[in-house]
């Protein structure tokens, strides 16, 4: 496994873990109503979720977004483990656009206008498969 992130890896790895890193750092210091709000969208898909308080849940995501984040925008961090990382979070956000009702239009994988602001970060997924694959090719 190669100890450092590649040049080109960089730009994909940048925007992500920009965008990640805002996202926990902005559920920090969520209130009781972000939270509720937040833990009620994911319980909805992952009805194992309920167990967590609304507010511990947010920090958790929180922290994971924060940790994640980091990973992403740290050259050092492997690019394999980055983009693993990565991909168990895009598959998160691209199951939560699966299984909520109402962010797709019926009867089809395209998204609703509530759905749009979910189904973007496919973008994501690429990004993590693509720092996979091309870490896993080079061993082969």
């Amino acid at each position: 496994m190669r100890l450092c992130a590649r040049a080109h890896q960089m730009p994909p790895r940048l925007a992500a873990g920009a965008i990640i890193l805002n996202s926990g750092l902005s559920k920090a210091h969520a209130d009781e109503q972000t939270a509720a709000g937040v833990h009620g969208m994911a319980t909805v898909p992952y009805p194992f979720l309920r167990k967590l308080d609304p507010r511990r849940f947010v920090r958790l995501l929180s922290k994971a977004e924060i940790a994640l984040g980091t990973a992403l925008l740290l050259p050092v961090v492997p690019s394999l483990v980055a983009g693993v990382a990565l991909t168990g979070f895009a598959g998160g956000l691209i199951g939560l656009y699966l299984k909520t009702p109402g962010l797709r239009q019926e009867g089809s994988l395209r998204p609703s206008q509530e759905g749009i602001g979910i189904v973007k970060d496919i973008w994501l997924l690429g990004i993590a498969l693509g720092l996979v694959v091309e870490e896993l090719a080079d061993h082969h």
